[in-house]
């Protein structure tokens, strides 16, 4: 089968939270990989003085789940203890702590032996009352909505960037099909230490580097929530198309977890053939649950029921991806922006096997 199953294993691991103001839901799934490589961490008070702190991470593993996992554990205690974050140098804290429990897993002896190869891209957040601080290295992303719009977004440390371009270069690497020495897709990742070997280079330097990118940003009242998420979302939903999409989805329900498995129920209709996970932060500013939006998106599922007991009762032979392009065809009203008729393939599934429940089993994700 290689690298993925015949059909995607769609069960999800959810978490939900909330503290110091703020709520969270988590949704996790293995999709069509044969393999779950990615991990997540998700914390409202950090303890003692930091009691009013966040903190939130997704890892995205590659070549095995090792590292992702690691890095779940121990990521937030490392930086929290570094002398800068106990010094109030936040930013600094952070660089330190990845670059610390980067160097110490060198020493976890299967890394060490070179018999595990893996790792993992991050992205961070830690939020506190007044300042929101993020980190990312590699290609996990982080997106703050505003008003339904993106209005910041980490940058995806790509190869083909021209700086990490030239890092790659001048350790004696290089970048072909858009990967480092043409296997990676990522420029920098914690883990990784067969692309970390340069000896006459610092930390940074190396053909991959673990180094994050930092950003500060102050709170703001119309700030309605932060999305972390690894490459198997955005892979096929832009930062506009998710922020519509989740603040959409808000107006119908309050319950993250539900967003959150729609999102990447939505992904995997859309065609992602990657692990997915994401955690959705909702600041006080998210919308609040409107009547208006729960009654068209009431009016918009008996719209679909209507059209698929019509369009199932005019066919001869009964399919449920013949239903599903019909239904593609069709200009639906109100479909949620951002996700369209691929956020409402869950509804339609449901719906048809209500009606035909023999042929339940031919709306598997591979069988269309």
């Amino acid at each position: 089968m290689g690298a993925f199953l015949e059909k995607p294993m769609t069960s999800k691991h959810n978490e939900h939270g909330e503290g110091n103001g703020l709520r969270y839901g988590v949704g996790s799934m293995q999709g069509w990989r044969c393999e779950m490589e990615d991990a997540y961490h998700a914390k409202t008070g950090l303890g003692d003085s930091l009691d009013d702190w966040n903190y939130f991470a997704v890892f995205d593993g590659h070549a095995g789940d090792n590292v992702a996992k690691h890095c779940a554990a121990n990521l937030l205690q490392r930086i929290i203890t570094t002398t800068e974050f106990g010094n109030n140098d936040i930013t600094k804290g952070i660089h330190t702590g990845f670059l610390q429990l980067d160097e110490s897993m060198r020493a976890i002896p299967e890394l060490a032996s070179g018999l595990d190869k893996s790792g993992t891209t991050a992205v961070c957040a830690f939020i506190s009352g007044q300042h929101l601080y993020i980190a990312n290295c590699g290609d996990s992303r982080a997106v703050l909505c505003q008003n339904a719009q993106p209005i910041f977004t980490t940058q995806d440390h790509k190869p083909i960037l021209p700086g990490e371009k030239e890092r790659i270069q001048n350790a004696g690497g290089s970048v072909m099909v858009q990967r480092v020495n043409g296997s990676l897709a990522v420029s920098r990742a914690l883990g990784d230490y067969d692309y970390k070997k340069v000896a006459n280079l610092g930390q940074c330097e190396q053909l991959v580097s673990p180094e994050p990118e930092i950003f500060c940003r102050d709170r703001e009242p119309a700030d309605e929530f932060l999305v972390l998420a690894c490459d198997g979302v955005w892979d096929v939903m832009s930062n506009e198309e998710l922020c519509q999409f989740v603040h959409n989805r808000l107006e119908v329900s309050d319950n993250l977890v539900d967003v959150a498995n729609q999102v990447i129920d939505t992904c995997l209709h859309k065609g992602s053939r990657d692990n997915m996970s994401i955690i959705i932060i909702a600041f006080p500013g998210a919308p609040p649950v409107s009547e208006e939006a729960q009654k068209r998106e009431e009016e918009l599922e008996q719209h679909l029921r209507a059209r698929i007991e019509q369009i199932l009762g005019e066919m001869s032979s009964i399919e449920y991806g013949a239903l599903l392009k019909e239904l593609a065809r069709e200009d639906i009203p109100d479909l949620p922006p951002g996700g369209g008729l691929h956020a409402k393939c869950s509804y339609v599934s449901k719906v048809f096997k209500e009606l035909h429940p023999k042929l339940a089993e031919t709306c598997e994700m591979g069988n269309y």
